[in-house]
């Protein structure tokens, strides 16, 4: 049985809705996200693994475990937060963006991709299943994986539904299966996998309550 515990990264600036410049695979963690990060050395045993996304705040989240785990082997992984938007970073009005995203979902075209930056639906789910073949090359291990909200709801419900066909329906419950659950800042979401089982936590964020 593999073990893997699916953590979103801390707090970033963002989340704490801070103006920035940087692209989003640059975005930092703004200081409650680095609390939010040492709060994991609490609860989590030494991992045989650590994965995160190449975005920088998946990175300063797996920090502290790393420091705390000296040895414990990091890898980088295709887990990325779905970037489906093709903004400029300098585009910070709300409402507009909001706009923009009612309109992707609208659209419901599983290939379609908004612009330079931007993935498709299908790109996504194909990254999942990407996961999903990468953990099953491993041999009863604890792994863990420092991903992204709307990653980690992809994940959850390709295991929760077994969705494989890539459709124009499919992305349409998708979205709304994502409108129905949220993973704060550094929760917690744990799997094990189990031949072809798959076995999924509820949502762990009793670690984060003094932070």
């Amino acid at each position: 049985m593999i073990a893997v515990w699916l953590i979103r990264h801390g707090e970033s600036e963002s989340n704490a809705g801070l103006p920035t410049e940087n692209l989003t695979e640059f975005t930092q963690l703004t200081p409650k996200g680095h609390r939010q990060a040492e709060s994991l050395i609490h609860v989590v045993a030494k991992p045989d693994l650590i994965v995160t996304s190449p975005y920088i705040r998946t990175k300063q989240t797996a920090h502290p475990l790393l420091a705390h785990f000296p040895g414990c082997p990091q890898v980088e992984w295709q887990v990325q937060e779905f970037d489906y938007l093709s903004l400029p970073p300098q585009t910070t009005n709300r409402a507009e963006i909001l706009d923009l995203c009612k309109a992707y979902w609208q659209r419901r075209d599983p290939f379609y991709r908004d612009g330079e930056g931007a993935e498709s639906f299908a790109s996504l789910m194909h990254r999942v299943r990407q996961m999903f073949q990468q953990l099953q090359q491993l041999d009863n291990q604890c792994v863990l994986v420092f991903s992204h909200g709307g990653f980690i709801r992809a994940v959850l419900w390709s295991a929760l539904t077994q969705q494989t066909e890539i459709s124009p329906k499919g992305m349409e419950k998708f979205c709304c299966f994502i409108q129905s659950i949220r993973i704060p800042n550094a929760a917690i979401v744990k799997l094990h996998l189990h031949q072809d089982e798959i076995f999924v936590s509820n949502i762990l964020t009793s670690h984060l309550r003094d932070v």
